[in-house]
């Protein structure tokens, strides 16, 4: 079907909307702590809405229904690798808030002193422009194919960029929250729409498995993905979170801890939801494609399946509803990256280093073109290097892993030093090339075992080269981990099981960390419930 004068109006509504909600609660926008950080005042839906917004991106349901539909549903790793460590995000949360900063960067110079933040600086700026790339890309990919191929991807990528910098320029990460909480439903929408179209072309659970091998409704099978990449993707995962640059804006900035706990946690478990509705659509293509409905010389590209099912499931008014979807899935975090890549550079570089003491108004504008920069960036790198966008987002993934281990490291190990985090770094990232070298494949290709060994020779040398050379100057850790012990809500002392992880008596036992412990368990709780319901529902 091609694009109907329906479609056209639900998209210029979706785009009109959008850009209203984010020029207007931006235009309010006049300090700097208020574009980056939001004045550190979100309430509980915006942080759940943010949370999920900024992590869910266009090029997930393209690369997960590709996935699914080459290798089954147990390709829902590649996406629930983090389900496991969901729970881990309760505990983490408060943490982001009691760092007190704009950026991770700054938080890296804390710890480790000055050039090692400017490292970090160095994987953040690439980490943004890397993923903003392959959210570009994997949205083209989608509205390309939902289009019939009447537009070009690389024609799509500037014209969403575009679409985005104008508010997310003015208003900063508050036009970035407000419009993510308008976008989060569409996300949903996206998520979903195709499933009810398609399960009747395809007639339903029965259908789908008289067309398809019994292997493609589990979870984890050899002839998916088994156990062993399972446990490699969550450890992938579990470190590298922490590294994120984008955590500190997207988590750190609700009213008060509880709140960023429960931003982080269920924003993530909607995420989560979500994506069953992709693994769906990647077994109803499969279907599809089994019963003839449809040339399976138009999913040479398994990437492509996503839009296939655009292409022949939607009828008009759902195809401009989908493309707007899109654009919202991606739009979201894209913004949200612009806002922290400028954060990144102008306070954790500019400010501190280049031109320092100027008025605040002055770091506002360089804070807007400096991402504006980086963003340009993202846009050339998606339009002449992403190949493929699963393998795209695993290397982002896996750098933030290598980088945190020091980052996870200097948390809960007060001995962790530079030296350590610098050979951590180096050895970790000098062991995962090179062994990809060898065996031919290209730098952004992920392997579990490869990830394993390059994950070890991280950690020991971190743990190695701490414990040969001097420890950080004991004024700069007692600032640092005094910041940590303390409770952002009310300066009182309140200890995290974060950050006494490896002795949690010092901190008096268990029963110090009940709201950590509460809250983790019924994490556990959740995950039990939705792994479960989703494997019963593929074994009817």
């Amino acid at each position: 079907m091609d694009i109907t004068a329906l479609d056209w109006a639900v998209l210029i509504g979706y785009l009109v909307i959008v850009t209203a909600i984010g020029l207007i609660v931006g235009f309010r926008v006049r300090h700097s702590g208020e574009y980056f950080l939001g004045g550190r005042r979100f309430g509980p839906w915006l942080m759940i809405a943010q949370s999920f917004g900024v992590g869910t991106h266009a090029e997930m349901p393209v690369a997960l229904a590709g996935a699914v539909y080459s290798a089954g549903a147990s390709a829902i790793w590649f996406q629930w690798k983090n389900l496991f460590i969901t729970p881990f995000y309760w505990i983490m949360a408060p943490v982001f808030r009691r760092i007190r900063r704009t950026t991770m960067a700054e938080f890296t110079e804390d710890r480790y002193g000055p050039w090692m933040g400017a490292i970090y600086i160095v994987f953040a700026l690439c980490f943004f422009v890397i993923n903003t790339s392959s959210m570009l890309k994997g949205a083209g990919k989608v509205i390309s194919q939902a289009t019939g191929g009447t537009v070009g991807v690389d024609e799509i990528v500037v014209a969403m960029t575009v679409m985005f910098m104008l508010y997310s320029f003015v208003g900063g990460l508050i036009a970035a929250a407000w419009t993510d909480l308008f976008q989060g439903v569409l996300i949903i929408v996206l998520s979903f729409m195709l499933v009810p179209l398609g399960w009747n072309v395809v007639g339903g659970l029965d259908g789908m498995k008289a067309s398809l091998e019994p292997f493609r409704f589990s979870l984890a099978t050899p002839s998916g993905i088994g156990p062993w990449v399972i446990i490699m993707l969550t450890v992938n995962g579990l470190v590298g979170i922490m590294a994120q640059p984008q955590q500190l804006a997207a988590v750190g900035t609700g009213r008060n801890e509880r709140t960023c706990r429960v931003g982080m946690l269920y924003g993530n478990f909607v995420k989560r939801i979500c994506t069953v509705g992709w693994a769906l659509v990647g077994l109803i293509v499969g279907a599809m494609i089994a019963q003839g409905h449809g040339d399976t010389a138009m999913l040479q590209d398994p990437e492509n399946a996503f839009g296939f099912a655009c292409r022949q499931l939607l009828f008009p008014g759902a195809l401009g509803l989908l493309i707007a979807s899109v654009l919202a899935a991606n739009m979201s975090t894209c913004s949200a990256f612009l806002v922290d890549s400028g954060a990144l550079f102008t306070e954790g570089l500019y400010r501190r280093r280049l031109v320092p003491n100027r008025p605040d108004h002055h770091y506002l504008w360089v804070g807007r073109i400096s991402g504006l920069a980086v963003t340009m960036i993202g846009v050339v790198y998606a339009l002449f290097l992403v190949e493929r966008v699963l393998y795209t987002f695993l290397l982002t993934e896996t750098l933030a892993t290598f980088v945190g281990v020091s980052v996870v490291g200097g948390v809960v190990w007060r001995r962790a030093n530079r030296w350590g985090a610098l050979a951590s770094l180096l050895g970790a990232l000098t062991t995962n090339f090179a062994l990809y070298r060898l065996t031919g494949q290209r730098l952004d290709y992920w392997d579990p075992n490869v990830f394993l060994a390059a994950l070890l020779v991280g950690i020991a040398s971190l743990v190695i080269v701490s414990l040969a050379t001097a420890p950080e100057p004991a004024n700069a850790m007692a600032s640092l981990f005094g910041r940590l012990e303390t409770s952002s809500d009310d300066d009182v002392q309140r200890p995290l099981l974060l950050v006494h992880l490896l002795h949690p008596r010092r901190a008096g036992g268990l029963a110090a960390f009940r709201a950590d412990l509460s809250g983790f368990a019924a994490a556990w709780l959740i995950v039990i419930v939705l792994v479960g319901a989703t494997a019963i529902f593929l074994a009817m």
